[in-house]
């Protein structure tokens, strides 16, 4: 079941949306410039001895009016009310009036654009209203702090809010990352097990038919009916076996989960239908479920492999024991081998590899010295595994 998670609120959406990515920008910047107009005349309003002429409100509203293009064009906006301001102070008007323009215009500015920037800007600003406020007449050093305070909290305010964002914008793209990769993973994991199975059950398949075929072309007379018999069943039965993993197989695909893995468990039904000998030596033995389904996979793909390249009349044997801390699986056989182009046209011995690479092991394969070939893989196990059966 999906986990039900709480809408955003209003506050989480502004800090973690882009500025200039946001849905509706003009509209939004409009309400919010009017709310600062409003504010921006109700400070104005309220100091009777600085309160505004004409020419003041005009200046005043304009101030604040120019916020409805400040996402696109920060710093000309910026700019524009930073010049409105400045001659809005010099006809010694309610000083703190136009503050809350001020300090949003630079906020967008730090917030949209580079550290070095905000720095030139900031300290170009707060020079700027530290020297007017100065000719203006207004020479109490707490008025002046005040103001520049408010300029400097704007600034800081919009650096940490840009880096916030830009935080939050590579933690997205590690997490899709890390999505695609593990799609990818798992997409590898699946084509390996659908070439461990389709390759093994069609290899056993084709050699039972050729044994059928064989009995029937050799003697039609003296119809060997119990090999033929035999051969067939065999058949079947490696059919039922294809199908019901390949239904496992395909029930994991649909439920998004992985299901269960082969384990060691299923080495005697693998060998028997391969017509193999099997040693298996792990009693006391817990193996992890990777470590299992990896060993089942590579002892498949081994028996394919030499079902389909030894050659007639070859034994094969496969020992699967615990030792020095690994679990060693080993498939050999006594016939020619994989000839150079079988090797490598396919993609048998390479995903064998990489199944023991998954767990942390390591894989051999070649020519045996006294003929045939042999594939060997060592599997760690975990210390606990090996503590548990001591």
């Amino acid at each position: 079941m999906a986990e039900v998670t709480d809408p955003p609120s209003a506050a989480e959406r502004v800090l973690h949306q882009d500025p200039l990515a946001a849905g509706h920008p003009t509209r939004n910047d409009a309400m919010i410039a009017a709310g600062v107009a409003l504010l921006c005349g109700a400070v104005a309003y309220v100091d009777t001895a600085l309160r505004p002429d004409a020419l003041g409100w005009a200046l005043l509203a304009c101030s604040a009016l120019l916020l409805v293009w400040r996402r696109r064009h920060p710093l000309g906006v910026m700019i524009a009310t930073v010049a409105c301001i400045a001659a809005y102070q010099l006809l010694d008007n309610a000083h703190a009036a136009p503050v809350p323009a001020a300090i949003l215009a630079l906020y967008t500015v730090a917030a949209t654009g580079t550290v070095r920037r905000t720095v030139a800007v900031g300290v170009c600003v707060v020079a700027f209203a530290v020297s007017a406020m100065s000719s203006n007449g207004v020479h109490r050093a707490l008025d002046v702090l005040r103001t520049s305070g408010w300029l400097v909290s704007a600034l800081v305010l919009g650096v940490a809010v840009r880096n916030y964002r830009k935080y939050l914008a590579e933690e997205s793209a590690r997490v899709a990352q890390d999505a695609d990769r593990k799609i990818a993973e798992e997409r590898l994991r699946i084509a390996r097990d659908l070439h461990d199975l389709l390759a093994h059950s069609i290899t056993l398949i084709g050699v039972r038919t050729s044994v059928a075929a064989h009995v029937l072309a050799v003697d039609p007379d003296r119809l060997d009916r119990a090999a033929i018999a035999e051969a067939l069943d065999s058949i079947a039965d490696t059919c039922r076996e294809a199908r019901a993993e390949l239904r496992t197989t395909l029930t994991v695909l649909r439920a998004d989960e992985r299901g269960p893995l082969p384990d060691l468990a299923g080495l005697p039904d693998l060998v028997r239908a391969a017509e193999a000998e099997l040693t298996l030596d792990t009693d006391g033995i817990h193996v992890p479920p990777a470590v299992g389904a990896a060993a089942y996979r590579i002892v498949q793909e081994s028996l394919t492999n030499a079902v389909r390249h030894a050659g007639p009349g070859t034994s094969v044997r496969v020992r699967v024991a615990a030792a020095d801390g690994s679990l060693r699986v080993t498939v050999s056989d006594d016939g020619r081998g994989p000839g150079a182009d079988s090797t490598a046209s396919g993609f048998g011995i390479v995903g064998m590899g990489e199944r023991a690479r998954s767990v942390g092991g390591t894989l051999r394969t070649g020519p045996r010295s006294g003929g045939g070939f042999e594939v060997a893989a060592s599997l760690p196990l975990p210390p606990r595994a090996l503590e548990a059966s001591a």
